[in-house]
């Protein structure tokens, strides 16, 4: 099954970390539209985190919350991108407000086997597509075949937070990284950095990168941006 292009999109700090740095969210939405994405991958924490977890009672407004499937019947092109939500606990029900912000066109739920029963049932309800992969957690690699397979999505922008990104990028899943590079050192030992995963035990397990482009940006912001040498780490594997 194809795979679409997967491009992490993360703001930083100069040591990697996401918290604590003023990050540019203006600059950063503003590079984001570079890829032109057919769909914004998140994790369910990152949308909890910014408010999407609690159920708005529908109101008159008619609002359509179910994508598309590639080749359906269309009243007018909307090219806006859908947004996928990696969500096998069902926690995120706060769809209504996420699709009337009006940066999507359509949300589509990625579940699995674990997901509660009621849950799947109330996205059914709410006409939130549901794509169930995996047994005890999401198969990302599965789910993005889906994505590609049923609703012609060809460009996946990551916008999340470093637990997904490192289980995307421990799978070999991801294409390109993005990195917009603040200056700020914030330290730490708390898990804030945009890759998190589990330590390697072996150097086999690095991921090497090419850099495509950079450049400062703005004032003393950077944008870094690289795409990953799946083909090199392959052949060190052998």
């Amino acid at each position: 099954m194809a795979k679409p292009r997967v491009i992490l999109h993360n703001a930083v700090s100069a040591d990697g970390r996401e918290d604590w740095f003023p990050a540019d969210v203006g600059l950063f939405y503003e590079l984001a539209a570079t890829w032109h994405e057919d769909a914004t991958l998140a994790g369910s924490g990152t949308i909890l985190a910014a408010g999407g977890g609690a159920e708005v009672p529908p109101g008159g407004d008619g609002l359509t919350v179910a994508a598309t499937p590639s080749g359906g019947a269309a009243e007018a092109p909307d090219h806006r991108p859908i947004l996928a939500v990696v969500d096998s606990r069902g926690q995120v029900r706060g769809w209504r407000t996420l699709l009337a912000a009006g940066y999507w066109r359509a949300g589509v739920a990625l579940c699995s086997a674990a997901t509660p029963a009621d849950h799947l049932a109330w996205l059914a309800g709410q006409g939130v597509e549901r794509l169930v992969t995996g047994a005890d957690r999401v198969d990302l690699a599965a789910a993005l075949g889906e994505l590609a397979a049923r609703f012609g999505v060809k460009t996946v922008r990551v916008d999340s937070g470093g637990k997904l990104n490192g289980e995307l990028l421990r799978l070999g899943l991801v294409d390109e990284i993005s990195l917009l590079v603040h200056p700020y050192l914030v330290g730490g030992q708390s898990p804030a950095a945009m890759f998190r995963a589990a330590d390697l035990v072996h150097e086999v397990g690095v991921l090497e990168l090419e850099l495509l482009q950079s450049r400062k940006v703005k004032q003393d912001i950077v944008w870094l941006h690289y795409a990953v040498k799946h083909a090199s780490r392959q052949e060190r594997d052998t």
